[in-house]
């Protein structure tokens, strides 16, 4: 049967990740040809991921599916404790970086160094945190939910969906799908590399 809730979320999942890639790669780019262009796509990658996992993603999976996976397989509520810690976490991170990419911006190379060790930290962190859900939450949500956990799941999911997985178009965003897309590297975008 079709789950449309587990497809949302592993096409989240690949969004985000291929967005945390493409932040390890221009990390190590040099941004003097055209510092404006780098720091402003590194601005919006550090929004989005602010904007639609923090916000959209993460609540969908704290509210409804990590409770509904707590009931049916109860001793996973030491990794369910451990992935909601990361969930009260991550604002706090994305803000973090925030301040630091702005630090290196305005202060010059000397922020340079911080900034990237803690992308790198971070990235570790949530590549670390969606794999800990794709293999031991998904799996035995798979096994234990209900029809009727599932449908609230879908329809939950379904609601609001990533414009990025979806490519379909909100004009609240467009402006920031248009600048992430257009102006960085692939693998998230089609702009030139630094």
């Amino acid at each position: 049967m079709s789950r449309p809730a587990l497809q949302i979320i592993r096409d989240e999942h690949a969004a985000v990740s291929a967005v945390l890639r493409s932040l390890l790669q221009m990390i190590e780019c040099v941004p003097d040809d055209e510092p404006e262009r780098f720091f402003d796509v590194m601005r919006a990658m550090l929004f989005y991921i602010d904007e639609f996992p923090e916000r959209h993603h993460h609540p969908k999976e704290s509210d409804l599916l990590f409770p509904k996976v707590a009931r049916t397989a109860p001793q996973l509520m030491p990794v369910i404790r451990r992935l909601e810690d990361d969930h009260l976490q991550g604002e706090a991170r994305v803000r973090e970086l925030q301040h630091l990419l702005l630090a290196w911006e305005l202060l010059g190379d000397s922020r340079r160094e911080a900034f990237q060790k803690a992308v790198r930290g971070y990235v570790e962190f949530y590549l670390s945190h969606m794999r800990t859900e794709e293999t031991e939450i998904i799996p035995l949500a798979i096994k234990t939910l209900s029809d009727a956990d599932w449908a609230e799941l879908d329809a939950a999911f379904l609601q609001h969906q990533d414009p990025l997985v979806t490519g379909s178009h909100d004009p609240v965003y467009d402006r920031l799908f248009t600048r992430i897309v257009m102006k960085t590297p692939a693998p998230i975008g089609v702009g030139p590399s630094f």
